[in-house]
Formats: C-alpha cells, structure tokens, sequence
C-alpha cells in the first residue's frame, strides 16, 4: 500500500475522504448561512453577556459599513486585531472580512517592537486595540502604515451598568490601563454606532481572495505572514467539520480559552463552531482559574479546546472535578505536544478522551488529527483530515515508506500559498507542491503520524512557537553581553521553557540585567527562565553555534 493513502482504511467510519470546495464562495458565505439559520440562537458568552446569531451580524454589518464608508477601505486592505477574548473580536473579525479585508492577528501582549515589525511587515492601515494596551502602539505607529485607531475597552459590549463598571474597575481600579496618546482614535462603539447609520455594501470576495495574514515564524526565525486565502481557510472548516462526529448542529457549547488570535482557536472555536450553529463561550483571562472554573460550572460544556499547560493548569485546580462533564463530547489538544500523562490524568477527571491533533499557522491549521470516536491513539497525531496528504520524506524530497523518520510535509487545499511578501522563504518551504513542516515525525503502517523532534531550533512555550534567533538578537544588543545562544529545555507546566547562555563582554553583567534586557522587547512567553553564563559556546568550523550540543548538555 502506498505511503500517501494507507491510512485510508483507518479513517473512522462516516467521515468522507473529500470535502467539497463548491459549496461556499468565500468565508462570508459560511457565516452568513449560519446568521441566517441560527439567528435567534446565542452565538458568543463573554462575562456574563450574551449575543445572538442575529446580533452578531447586525453588528458586523455595521462594523463593515464603518470600514466602507466612513474610512474608506477597499478590498485586500489590511486591518490588524489586537484583543484577547471579547466580544468585540468576533464582531470586528467578521465586519472586517464582510468588508472584504485581510485581517491580521496580532497577540496584544506583543512588545512595540514586535507589534513595530508585524504592522509594517503586513502593511496594515487600521487596527482595532483594547485600551489596555494602547500605550504600546503609541510608541511605534508613527513608524507603520497604520492610520486609523480604533480603541475598545473590556466592557464595552456588556448590558447596562456593568459596562461602566467593568470599565471602571480596569482603569482605576486595577489599574490596567496606562496612560497613552493617540489624537483621533475612534472609540469601538462610535464605530457601530456610525456604521448603523451606513448602508453595507456587499463585498465580491472569492475563494481566491486573501482572508488572513497569519504571522508566524514559519521554519525560521524571521516572523512572517502566513497568506491564508478564504479557500483555505473554508477548506479547513470543512475538514473539521467532517471530523467532528455526531455534532448536534445548533445545540453546542464550545469553551473558548485560546485566544481567537491563534490560528487554533480561530479556526476551529471561531469558525467551525459559529458554522455549526453552536454557542461559544469566550473566555478573556483563563489564568484566572478560579474564575475560569467558576465558569465551567455554569456551562455544561460539550466541547472543549486547549494546549496542553491549559489541561495540566485546570487539573492541578482541586475545584476543577466538581465541573459537570456529562455533556462533553470531544476535548481536543493542539498547538504543542499533548503528554501523555496529561490525557491520562484528564480521562480520570473527565471520563472523556483527550484527543490530539496537528497542524500549523500555514495549515490553516490542522493537517491530521486522532480520531473523535474513542479511537484515538496516545502520543500520536492522528490520521490526516479529509482532501489531505501527508507524507514522511528525505531531504531530497523522496517520499520514505512506513516506519522510516524523515521530515512531516503536506498538502492539501487549507496549504497555504506561500508567505506574504517573501517569494524566497516560500520557496525554501516546499517541495514542489508539499509543504514542509520542519517537524520530523514517522507514519506507522495503519497511516498514524508521530513526531519525534523538530528539525529546526524552535521552541514552543505553552503552543506558542519561540525562535532562539529573535530571543538572540534581542539579547546581543545588550552592550555588556558578548554572545548568546537560546534552546529550549523541558519544563513541566510549558512543556518547554527558553534557557539562554550568555558570554559575558564586561564581567559586571548579571542574570537581572538579561532579564531586563527582554522585558522591553520580547512578550513574556519569549523571555528566557534560565540563565546560563559560560566562557565560550560550541560552534562549527566555520563559527556556527551548534545549539544542538547546548540541548545535549541538558539532557
């Protein structure tokens, strides 16, 4: 049996081989068939408030209509979203992309020199911001293109009094609201206000046109923008769809703690649910376990998303047994490596199987996943998802049959086409038609994927990715730092956790400069945990660091 297709006879039984790209034009479509079959039902739950299928496109319509006629927008243009889990994102998501933009993503814990880098990278000429972190882009949006400013506050789509409270209480008094300077920024609800007031235009958006700049640091270090177009991301709503068993359209509810920015959440909690008719309760600060437990009481859950440091924080929670899982169906890790005493320790709690699936930011992002049907396989990947190749190969580019270690490469209508403005990295990061993961995996004879290392030196923090190239640069700028290598060594809540090694240009340097030294520059996931001063780092003969033996010497 062939390498590309011996899987097939594991698939799980109802889920079809091929999805059908006809059905829908564009991610509009799939929103708007929900909108319209779904309208009386409650769409999103953020701090107690609720927003039906209707309301959600009234008010992304007007959203849409501010963009068109107020601002001026066209479209391809790009608008950056930065905010965690509120329900003023799937709002501005979806106004954006009825509009016909391309939407950018943008983590808002970003420093302003990696917020500096994105919007100018991604040529974003708006941006919707929560307040919290306006002073941030204060200080670089004078070097981006980015012209208009559009600020929302926590509370802003919360009922009545508790709007202003909640505002309140945020600025003064936790007081998680710097103080920042931007002449003409437009206030989020102005903008619905005015938009409802504008006729919206519907945007001529194809399955060919752009939906998303995805920044990742692809196989290298360099952030780049995965160039995610309305066909891929469909495709891969469709993939998910199909791998979804038994869903019971119109009467799920999907807890939300990854933030919609990443590629995880977006796709499957954002938009499979939303097309499922399903409620999604978004969750806006998941560290706050015991408020996030507090939730999950209340919700009686039948889907649940997470990385795996989300699993482990919520089950080390003594409370956290006594949440009612007798409506959850499927739990479902992504965005890093799921362990297996994680799964274990989740099936005991829950009495449901932890399932983990695999894919990446230029995957739109799953590529494979375990099977929903009790079938799943530990310390697997999974099957690939419907319309999907996937393949283990050499360097050459030679496909390798089962049981032989190469490089995971793909494809598959939710490929990207390559990345934004950088023909040479695109590339460098096929072959040919397959994409290249940078993940070293091994199919088994039933067509299972398993990674086992990653070919290149990322890191992942938590299911984020961290490149020792950026960590480097940023901390080689330290006038007393002489060189510096970054890896990451195995942490138990993060999985992996960056540890650096410095060698030292003036012997007064200390372990808390260093830690200062990031704080400007690199958000918190980035920053190194531990910190090594050596004499000298192993390098090649022609001067390369081989971090490889700085991983060894940790093991």
């Amino acid at each position: 049996m062939s390498n590309n297709h011996s899987w097939y006879n594991s698939y799980p039984k109802g889920i079809e081989k091929e999805i059908d790209l006809t059905k829908y034009n564009s991610i509009i479509d799939i929103l708007e068939t929900s909108m319209d079959k779904y309208r009386d039902l409650p769409a999103f739950e953020n701090m107690g408030k609720e927003l039906t299928y209707g309301e959600i496109d009234q008010l992304s319509q007007n959203f849409a209509s501010y963009l068109q006629h107020e601002l001026g927008l066209k479209k391809g243009d790009r608008i950056a979203l930065q905010m965690p889990n509120l329900l003023q994102y799937p709002i501005a998501l979806f106004g954006a992309l009825r509009a016909g933009l391309v939407v950018v993503n943008t983590n808002p814990l970003y420093t302003p020199r990696e917020m500096k880098h994105q919007f100018s990278d991604s040529g974003a000429v708006a941006i919707v911001i929560v307040a919290n972190f306006a002073y941030n882009l204060e200080k670089i949006i004078a070097e981006t293109g980015i012209k208009t400013v559009i600020i929302t506050q926590l509370g802003d789509q919360l009922s009545g009094l508790k709007k202003g409270l909640v505002n309140f209480v945020v600025k003064y008094v936790k007081k998680m609201v710097p103080n920042y300077n931007l002449p003409g920024a437009i206030p989020f609800n102005k903008v619905l206000s005015v938009g409802a007031s504008k006729a919206f235009t519907k945007s001529e958006i194809t399955l060919e046109d752009n939906a998303f700049l995805q920044y990742t640091g692809g196989t290298t270090g360099v952030a780049k923008g995965a160039t995610l177009s309305h066909k891929n991301v469909v495709a891969n709503i469709l993939q998910c769809d199909q791998w979804f068993l038994n869903t019971e359209k119109g009467n799920e509810l999907v807890v939300t703690a990854l933030p919609l920015y990443h590629i995880f959440a977006l796709t499957v909690n954002g938009l499979l649910m939303f097309s499922l008719g399903a409620k999604n309760l978004l969750i806006t600060n998941p560290r706050d376990m015991k408020a996030f437990i507090g939730e999950l009481k209340k919700a009686k859950m039948t889907v649940f998303t997470a990385v795996n440091t989300l699993f482990n924080g919520l089950l080390n929670q003594p409370d956290f047994a006594n949440v009612d899982f007798s409506k959850l169906k499927y739990s479902i890790g992504g965005g890093m490596a799921v362990q297996g005493a994680v799964a274990k320790h989740w099936y005991k709690v829950t009495g449901r199987s932890l399932a983990e699936g695999y894919g990446l930011s230029e995957t739109s992002p799953l590529l494979t996943c375990n099977p929903l049907d009790g079938t799943e396989r530990m310390g697997s990947i999974g099957l690939p998802v419907s319309s999907t190749i996937v393949s283990i190969m050499d360097e050459e580019g030679n496909q390798l049959p089962a049981g032989e270690i190469g490089e995971i490469c793909a494809k598959g209508p939710q490929v990207m086409e390559g990345y934004w403005e950088r023909p040479e990295e695109t590339k460098e990061t096929f072959f040919g038609e397959w994409f290249r993961t940078g993940d070293i995996g091994i199919m088994d004879e039933d067509g299972f994927f398993k990674i086992v290392d990653r070919k290149k030196d990322m890191i992942i923090v938590s299911g984020f990715n961290v490149y020792p190239n950026e960590i480097e640069e940023v901390i080689v700028s330290h006038p007393m730092v002489l060189e510096v290598a970054a890896i990451g060594i195995a942490d138990e809540k993060t999985t992996e956790a960056v540890k650096v090694f410095v060698v030292k240009k003036d012997p007064s340097l200390t372990e808390q400069d260093i830690i200062e030294c990031c704080k400007v520059d690199l958000t918190n996931y980035k920053r190194p945990k531990h910190i090594e001063f050596i004499d000298e780092l192993p390098k090649s003969n022609v001067g390369k660091i081989i971090r490889r033996l700085l991983r060894e010497g940790e093991s």
